[in-house]
């Protein structure tokens, strides 16, 4: 078996849980035993959570597929005049929250993102915020991207602090991780020229940790990136967390390439998919949580990503529409009984987490059968 050069010292450092660099990430990276890496992603993850595995019961919420942006990568958004286009208002969300109260037992979070709206203004959005916090004040509202809080800033006028403090101001708890892409202009220019650059996307997070707001981070690999560039992307977040601790949990996407300017690329393997998992658990040495997306990767292979360093996988989501948009061929929701099942399938513990982590439903957090 071909090994490179020091592929043994850095598989000590990663199974000790010792800081990787650049060079230690991209010998693992194209180290040819998956299962090894795998070996030391589970014992990092281990010595984390232990024996527990997290999931939570959510909904999303996506308020408009209309877009200023016009991103290639992107099969979910459009145009105000397409056949496709929605826009939802108050009264519209009030009805959703509705149905929601009436049909989704033990709901402990609302995960809302959304396009760049050309028309909507920012007040709109702190009045959606206002309704959902007035219908469900018990329920953990984590909504809006960096790149929507940009955007935000450029219709309002507002600095991206004030942007922050109004939303959190009227009941907003957390954000999303999601636009992160590859933190790389020049990948950027070509897959989503026209939304929140880098530098941008690190200064919303940043300034949201600064004030009390927790977020989860992200990246969507598979499309016109390198692996040098994946690499340093996850380093760039690491350096994040030592900043300011902010960061909950990373969720890596596998990009869908069905219906977007870019659908002669192929979606990448499962293979890859497992890599990145274990990869970003050993680089991410500053984060408590890696989570698998289930709707994103299949509930199959997420299952078995909890064999190489993941510790949550999310939860029940209900009615997503922007990655089956991409051609994600997953159901729109799960049964909590169902990701229990899955999770004691492979031997570990299933935990029902509120967004902090924290054990809800009973006691020790561990879902009766």
């Amino acid at each position: 078996m071909k090994v490179m050069k020091n592929t043994e010292s850095v598989m000590d450092k990663a199974k000790n849980g010792r800081r990787l660099s650049f060079e230690d990430a991209l010998a693992l990276y194209h180290h040819e035993d998956l299962l090894e890496v795998a070996e030391a992603a589970r014992m990092a993850k281990e010595r984390k959570s232990g024996n527990r595995v997290f999931y939570n019961v959510n909904r999303h919420l996506n308020l408009s597929n209309i877009c200023a942006a016009g991103c290639p990568l992107c099969a979910f958004a459009c145009g105000k005049n397409d056949e496709t286009a929605y826009a939802m208002d108050i009264e519209d969300v009030d009805e959703l929250l509705t149905e929601t109260m009436l049909n989704v037992t033990g709901l402990t979070e609302m995960h809302m993102v959304s396009s760049l709206h050309p028309e909507k203004p920012f007040s709109f959005y702190e009045e959606v915020i206002r309704q959902i916090k007035r219908r469900m004040p018990d329920v953990h509202l984590k909504a809006f991207t960096p790149v929507e809080i940009v955007h935000f800033s450029s219709i309002s006028g507002l600095t991206i602090r004030e942007v922050l403090a109004r939303l959190k101001y009227a009941g907003l708890d957390s954000l999303p991780g999601g636009g992160a892409e590859i933190l790389d202009d020049e990948i950027r220019k070509i897959i989503c020229p026209h939304k929140a650059t880098s530098q941008e996307w690190i200064e919303v997070m940043e300034t949201a940790h600064s004030l009390g707001l927790p977020t989860n981070a992200t990246m969507l690999y598979g499309h016109v990136e390198t692996i040098e560039q994946r690499i340093r992307h996850l380093i760039t977040l690491r350096e994040i967390q030592d900043r300011t601790g902010g960061f909950q949990a990373f969720v890596s996407f596998p990009f869908h390439p069905e219906n977007t300017a870019l659908s002669h690329l192929k979606r990448v393997s499962a293979w890859e998919d497992m890599k990145m998992i274990a990869l970003a658990r050993l680089v991410l040495d500053n984060f408590d949580h890696i989570k698998a997306f289930w709707m994103m990767l299949t509930l199959p292979l997420a299952q078995l990503s909890l064999a190489f360093g993941v510790d949550d996988l999310d939860g029940t989501v209900q009615e997503e529409r922007i990655i089956h948009a991409a051609g994600a061929k997953t159901g729109s929701g799960i049964g909590k009984a169902e990701l229990v099942a899955l999770i004691q399938e492979t031997g570990y513990q299933p935990v029902e987490r509120d967004t902090f982590y924290q054990p809800v439903g009973c006691e020790d957090g561990v879902v009766e059968k």
